[in-house]
């Protein structure tokens, strides 16, 4: 489970395409991630540390102590992570800029906090780059490169349940972010 931005259709739909011009550009190659699972993970789930509840009770209680403001989501730079994932495939992400960035953090500091009141620990909250993994790929060449600017409007966050080796998220729970920002 983890806490997440998720982009509505249209940022979904450039990403896809810009995803698809990046993928030819380069000649990458791997698993694309479905339109369906792109998102910007805020915070992974706490660790127990004197939780009293079951965890997922203490994660939706959480994120209803979160209070933060509406804000701007963009997306403008393409890159290729230089650590793998489990399988040793190389992530292929789209990277948010300074002013999301801040906001993001905020967000995920808020959201840390908010499960360590309910006894969970999120360790290394102030080391976060907010990106959307768009393809996981072998070999994949370094790359880093500006992108035309892909943006929304983040009015909420959600808790997704994620399942391991079926490529399926469920959304646990929808906050608002104060539309005043």
């Amino acid at each position: 489970m983890f806490f997440a931005l998720l982009p509505d259709e249209q940022a979904k739909a450039e990403m896809i395409r810009i995803g698809e011009r990046l993928v030819k550009s380069h000649r990458l190659g791997g698993s694309s991630v479905d339109i369906d699972r792109l998102h910007i993970t805020l915070t992974p789930i706490g660790k127990p540390d004197r939780l009293r509840q079951p965890l997922e009770g203490a994660l939706l209680a959480a994120a209803e102590n979160v209070r933060m403001k509406a804000f701007e989501v963009t997306l403008d730079s393409a890159m290729r992570f230089s650590n793998t994932s489990a399988d040793g495939r190389f992530p292929f992400v789209l990277c948010a800029d300074a002013s999301t960035t801040q906001a993001a953090l905020n967000l995920r500091k808020a959201l840390a906090q908010a499960q360590y009141a309910q006894g969970l620990f999120v360790p290394g909250v102030s080391s976060y780059m907010p990106h959307v993994t768009l393809l996981y790929g072998h070999g994949v060449e370094a790359i880093e490169q500006p992108i035309p600017p892909i943006s929304w409007r983040a009015r909420e966050f959600m808790l997704i349940r994620s399942f391991f080796g079926q490529s399926r998220h469920e959304v646990m729970g929808r906050w608002p972010l104060d539309s005043a920002g």
